[in-house]
Formats: C-alpha cells, structure tokens, sequence
C-alpha cells in the first residue's frame, strides 16, 4: 500500500459513522499549546485534512479563527456544519499539499489522524509557506491504544484481517515520521490517555469509521459483525467494553 498516494476518497462513505463515533481529541491539548506556544484567542489556525472539524472544534472553542482545509466533499460538507455555531470557521477545498491559503497567513498548522495520509516532504514546503514568523506545528496522533493485553491485542487482530489495515501498521510510525519532518527542529511531545466505554452500537460504529473495513452493504460484513459481537461479549461488563486510547501530541517549529 502506498500512503503517499491519493487517498482522499477514503472517508467519503463514512461520514456519519465517522462524525458519530470517533474519539474525541482532549481540550487539554489547548493548555499545552498556551503554555508551550504561547496560543492566544487570536492565533490563526490552518487545521490540514480537517474531516468533519473534530480538531477544527477544539480550536473554535479557544476562539480561534480556523481555516479548515478538506479535499474529501463530503467530509468538508459535515464540517461546514459547524460555521452555523462558529463564525470563525472558514472551509476549504484544498490539501496538504496545497492549501490554497496566502503565504505567511497562519500561526499555527495542525493536523489530527489525517498526517498519515499527507506527502511528507511536499507539505512540509508548504507549511513554511502558510506560516508567520516564529509559528508553529502540531500533530495529533489519536487512536486506540496498542499493547499485549488480551482486550488490546484481540482487537487489533480482528483488524489485521484486512490488508490496508496491516499494511498501514507495517509501514508507517508516528514517532518516526514526526522525527523526520521535524528535522533539525526541537519536539515537544505530550500523552493524553483515555478510556471510552462504548455498547455494541457504538462499537459497530466506531469500527464502520475506519476506512478499510466492509461497509454494510459489502459481502465481508457479515463476518466482521460476528466477530465484533463475539469481542463485545468476551469483554463487555455491564453493556459496555473499555476503549483504552492515546493522544500524542507533537508540536514544532520547521526550519528551512
């Protein structure tokens, strides 16, 4: 599997499992980012591969003006939504890669999950374009979290079943790949770990979120809702099963 190709069709049929029942990034990423950044109200924000605004909203919150940059129409639609409640929110059509945005436009760049899926070098160059003096660059990796207990390595498994999956495990590493496009440059990391207790439903629907298993309506359906179900009743305790997950935040200055 190539990450570097085009992957921005990924989500279009999984918007609203993906809006419903993803995690959610911990609002204490905006005290790190006070204290370590030196983020005001004021900051401008450029969120890249923005989905439905899930990191955008963080941002909103703090009362930022974001610009959030989608290729993806419908993930762009769902985060459009938002400019409803949050006149700071302006959507764009663009990539990382190409963002569209003027030069020297924005304080901070972040991105979420999305990284994975970005040219590396080439938007690296285009980050420094977008960026003020002195601005900076985040990354939030959030997912669930990876280890040898049974509860952690049984649902790891029933995803290694399907290629894109393993071949994403096999060949790209957050710590690695944060290491090289920072290169030369100071990283600041942070842990933020959680625990969600999700029912089946929201297990099904959170598992619907990712962008390599079958949908409802593929052949390979059935045989992922049986083996959800027999996970949910080896691990369930009182309707519900923990989802341990992980935050890491990186966060950076680049130099050319």
């Amino acid at each position: 599997m190539d990450l570097r190709g085009d992957n921005t069709a990924r989500f279009t049929d999984r918007v609203n499992a993906y809006r419903r029942y993803r995690s959610r990034y911990p609002r204490e990423i905006l005290g790190l980012l006070r204290e370590y950044c030196r983020l005001t109200p004021t900051s401008v924000i450029a969120d890249i591969g923005s989905g439905t605004g899930m990191l955008a909203e963080v941002f909103l919150e703090n009362g930022n003006k974001v610009f959030a940059i989608e290729p993806n129409s419908a993930m762009r639609s769902a985060c459009k939504e938002l400019e409803a409640s949050h006149s700071n929110l302006c959507c764009i059509e663009g990539t990382a890669e190409a963002t569209t945005l003027p030069a020297r436009s924005v304080d901070f760049v972040t991105a979420g999950r999305a990284f994975h899926w970005f040219k590396h070098e080439e938007c690296r160059s285009e980050f420094m374009r977008i960026l003020r003096p002195g601005g900076w660059v985040m990354f939030a990796s959030l997912g669930r979290r990876k280890g040898t207990e049974p509860l952690l390595q049984d649902f790891d498994n029933l995803l290694m079943k399907y290629p894109d999956y393993a071949s994403i495990r096999a060949h790209f590493d957050m710590e690695e790949a944060c290491r090289k496009f920072f290169v030369n440059c100071e990283i600041h990391r942070a842990e933020f770990p959680d625990i969600q207790n999700l029912n089946y439903e929201e297990l099904e629907g959170q598992t619907l979120s990712f962008s390599m298993v079958p949908l409802p309506e593929d052949a390979g359906f059935p045989a992922l809702r049986r083996a959800l179900q027999d996970y949910f009743s080896r691990y369930q305790s009182g309707g519900r099963v923990p989802v341990p997950t992980d935050c890491r935040i990186y966060v950076g200055q680049l130099r050319s």
